[in-house]
Order: structure tokens, then C-alpha cells, then sequence
């Protein structure tokens, strides 16, 4: 058995690269497969016209993404197709190497038309395809599905969570000697995400296309006592938020303010915003949000529940979010993953680029990197309490950002970490709205 991952070579459209990211992402969440997409894989200074021949050449399987654009464009695309092609009759007979994939509906080409395509578009479409490289890997010697004795380990009351169950501590705080709280944890060693059946049973989605993840009231640890440069965490405690919420599943997108922006008819923050619809909108100040906040609650307010308003969400609704119930580090464990966030040091990228890998126990994306995030709470010690006036927004003072950027060190990522200075530099700020009851 060979040690290593099954490299894939996804052959794209450039027109495509919405749903290419989205495929490269759930290749990526497959520990056994080793993706290749340009944009991830292309380093600075690199001679694209030598480097992807070389990774069609280093591939086990590649994946030729169709759609009528990518069928009909002249240009690379069908350069790459024809060097998989070429690699095709290289291999031996019945081997599973050319995989077509339909992404969007459109006719298979008849250089293709020897071998069995997919729909991508078809719900079993993905499971298809990852069916087809497990055959291709078998064949290749190479392991499958390493990490699947790992959820296996999960301790039961830990996979009560994903299939609804309210909360859990895994050890209750108690008392020691000279009567100071002492609160245990048990740092968590696999990647924990919600299923996907947990995600159809406690998501909803507004006629805005805005998915929003529901967070059950109960008990969570806030906070940490364990790194030193993060004092303003200190320390670390059991909040218990009284009511049930929902979160946006991603922050705010260009695109998506841009609705409130032409119909206010002001100016989108964002220069050449267009260029970067999926990305979180950035450049925004606090009292825009809240307009904003303002603005939505009338453009849906048909379909608002009662009782529920959508505004920022408060520190503590934020870090329970991104934290669950178990005191993680990260969104998706408490273990480095480089596969989960940005922290390119360059710029902002899709929402999603990094789900579902990264995302966090209610299945919340972009969590950690990409944008510092607006909350609701001003910028107070701990510990924290909704009720001592830092959730009052008539008090003036700078808010508490949250979610580290695509500029921003491990730690700054941290579920716990704030962001309590004050700042000018908008360009890493954005936010993303809850769905809970009113703080007034």
C-alpha cells in the first residue's frame, strides 16, 4: 500500500471557477485526494504554461469540468483537454483516468463521448465521482479514507451534537480548594463538523439566497487562559446564552450589499467590486452595519419570524458560533490545518473557499482568516456579560471584531481572540448577521 494522496487534475473553464472552487473544496475535505486547481496551486513566478502540462503529466485522474462555455471557448481550456487526452492513451486499458463532468447542462464533446460522464449537478453527482477515484486509487495501490476511524473515536456525548441534541461541557465546572473556578476541557483531535443531515434539519434560507445555521441556546467556554498575548481573553469561563439563534453562514458578500447599496442608492465601498462579487464586503464602519441591519429587517420583514430581528451578533453569540461547546481552538479542532482558512497576506477570498474543512461545529464558514468580522458587543473586559452595558447600543465606543483576517497570525484566529483597538484600516473588516430576538 502505497502512503501518499491520489493527485487529481481539475481541467477548467475559466468561466467555470464558481463551481470548480466548490469541487476543489470538497476534494480537498477528502484526506486520500491531493486536488490541483491553478489558483491554488500556481505559486508566484511560475510559468503556467509549463506547470500545468507538468501537473496533467503527475495526475492519477483528472477531471474535465463541462459546460457550455468550456465546450465552445477557444483558448487553454481545450489545450488541457487535449494533453489529457494524449496522457489517456498512455494508460492501461479500463483504467479510470478521464473523468467528464458536467457542471452546468450541456452536450458531451465527441473527443469525450468514449467515456462515461457525471452530473454534477445531480445530487449523487459528487458521490459518483469519488466512487470512480476510489476504483482509480485501488488500482494505484494508494489508501483510502484514512480518517474515518477518527470520527469513529468521537466520544458519545460528542456525537450527541450532530444529531441535535441542545449542548454539552465535557466536564462540568467545579470548585477547588481557595474556591476559584477551574474549568476542564478536553481538547478535541479529529475534525468535528456537523453532518450533513445536521445541516438540512437547522438551516434556513431566505428569498435573498442568505443561508442562516441555528445555534441552540446553552452553555459554552468563552475565552482562554492558555496563550499570553491574549490577555484581553483572560479568562477563560462558562457563559449560558438563554435563547436559540441563527448565523449567517457566511459573512455579507459584495454582491449581496450591493442590493442595499442600489437601493438606497449610495456608493458600494468596495472598489471594482464586481470583480469580486462571492468575496466579504470590506471597508465597512460599524454605523453602516447597523443601517444596514436596519434596511434588511424591512426588505425581509415578510419573512421574519416573530420575535427575531437580524443585527450583528453579540461576542458571545459570535464565539459560540465559531467555538461550539467543546472549547476548541479553530473552528474545525484545536490541530493546524492549512486546508481551513486564509491568511494569505494578500487579499480577501471567495466566502466557502475553505468549507467544509473549515467550518465550525453549526457548519458557519470563513470563521477564522479572510475578514475580521463586526459584532454587536463594545469593547469591555471580561468576563462576559450581556448585561453590564456593553450590548447597549446607544453607549458610543469602539466594537469588538472578531474572526482574525486574510492578513492575521495563527493566533489572532483563534475562535477566542478580539480585535478591541481601534482601527482605520477597513479593508479587513466585514461582517455577518445573526437571526435572534432583539437586545432592546
Amino acid at each position: 500500500m502505497t502512503n501518499r494522496p491520489l493527485r487529481v487534475f481539475l481541467c477548467h473553464s475559466s468561466n467555470d471557477k464558481l463551481a470548480v472552487r466548490e469541487l476543489y473544496q470538497k476534494l480537498r475535505a477528502e484526506p486520500w485526494i491531493d486536488p490541483w486547481l491553478d489558483e491554488e496551486k500556481l505559486l508566484p513566478g511560475q510559468k503556467w504554461k509549463r506547470e500545468i502540462p507538468k501537473a496533467v503529466r503527475q495526475a492519477d485522474a483528472v477531471i474535465i469540468c463541462l459546460s457550455e462555455t468550456s465546450i465552445t471557448k477557444e483558448g487553454y481550456v481545450q489545450r488541457e483537454i487535449k494533453f489529457a487526452l494524449d496522457f489517456a492513451l498512455e494508460k492501461p486499458d479500463g483504467a479510470i483516468y478521464l473523468i467528464p463532468a458536467k457542471i452546468k447542462e450541456c452536450e458531451v464533446p465527441d473527443s469525450l463521448s468514449d467515456w462515461q460522464w457525471v452530473n454534477l449537478f445531480d445530487p449523487r453527482g459528487f458521490d459518483f465521482i469519488l466512487q470512480s477515484l476510489k476504483l482509480r486509487a485501488k488500482d494505484l495501490d494508494l489508501e483510502v479514507e484514512v480518517a474515518v476511524s477518527k470520527k469513529e473515536e468521537m466520544p458519545a456525548e460528542q456525537k450527541e451534537l450532530f444529531v441535535g441534541v441542545q449542548r454539552f461541557i465535557t466536564k462540568e465546572e467545579k470548585l477547588v480548594e481557595d474556591n476559584k473556578p477551574v474549568i476542564e476541557v478536553q481538547k478535541p483531535s479529529f475534525l468535528a463538523h456537523p453532518t450533513a443531515k445536521w445541516i438540512n434539519t437547522n438551516k434556513i434560507t431566505f428569498s435573498n439566497g442568505v443561508e442562516f445555521m441555528r445555534v441552540p441556546a446553552g452553555k459554552f467556554i468563552m475565552g482562554e487562559d492558555e496563550e499570553p498575548s491574549l490577555k484581553s481573553v483572560n479568562p477563560k469561563h462558562i457563559v449560558d446564552i438563554s435563547h436559540d439563534y441563527w448565523i449567517a453562514r457566511f459573512p455579507v458578500t459584495n454582491e449581496l450589499y450591493n442590493v442595499y447599496v442600489a437601493s438606497e442608492n449610495i456608493k458600494h465601498p468596495v472598489e471594482m467590486w464586481e470583480q469580486k462579487k462571492d468575496h466579504p464586503v470590506t471597508e465597512i464602519r460599524w454605523e453602516a452595519v447597523k443601517a444596514y441591519c436596519l434596511w434588511l429587517n424591512n426588505f425581509l420583514k415578510k419573512e421574519i419570524p416573530s420575535g427575531m430581528v437580524f443585527r450583528l451578533p453579540t461576542e458571545a453569540e459570535w464565539e459560540k458560533s465559531a467555538r461550539g461547546t467543546d472549547g476548541r481552538m479553530y473552528p474545525w479542532g484545536s490541530t493546524f490545518d492549512a486546508a481551513c482558512y486564509n491568511v494569505s497576506g494578500k487579499r480577501t477570498t471567495s466566502v466557502g473557499l475553505f468549507s467544509p474543512q473549515g467550518d465550525s461545529p453549526y457548519g458557519c464558514a470563513d470563521m477564522a482568516g479572510n475578514v475580521w468580522e463586526w459584532t454587536h458587543s463594545l469593547v469591555m473586559d471580561y468576563p462576559y456579560n450581556a448585561n453590564d452595558g456593553r450590548e447597549d447600543e446607544r453607549v458610543s465606543g469602539d466594537h469588538v471584531k472578531r474572526g482574525g483576517s486574510f492578513g492575521e497570525t495563527l493566533v489572532g484566529m483563534r475562535c477566542s481572540s478580539r480585535y478591541i483597538h481601534f482601527i482605520n484600516y477597513y479593508q479587513i473588516i466585514g461582517f455577518r448577521i445573526c437571526l435572534a430576538p432583539p437586545l432592546f
